[in-house]
């Protein structure tokens, strides 16, 4: 079961991750990304980050505790979406010295 959580909570992180990235990178505008923050690189990390999700779904044992997935992924996807909606990406990029896209 605790495979189960870890793989789930992740997924749920890394799912909700892709979002922003793939959003304003498809859509040409810049955001903070370890790889740079141009709009290419944001739609490739964002695709890159639903291709991990969905990695860590498939080789995590959802079925034998699907309950449990479920929460541990929801948590995920909320604990991603107030790093984002804290500007997160934004305070990462200046803590770690990366150049930051126009806010």
């Amino acid at each position: 079961m605790v495979e189960t959580i870890v793989l789930a909570f992740l997924a749920g992180l890394m799912g909700l991750n892709g979002v922003p990235h793939f959003v304003t990178g498809i859509t040409g505008r810049e955001f903070p990304n370890l790889t740079g923050n141009s709009a290419t690189n944001n739609a490739i990390g964002g695709l890159a980050a639903f291709a991990i999700a969905a990695v860590l779904l498939a080789v995590a044992p959802v079925g034998t505790h699907p309950r449990a997935a479920l929460i541990a992924g929801a948590f995920g996807a909320v604990l991603m979406t107030v790093f984002h909606a804290r500007r997160g990406a934004y305070w990462m990029s200046k803590h770690f010295g990366r150049p930051l896209p126009d806010a």
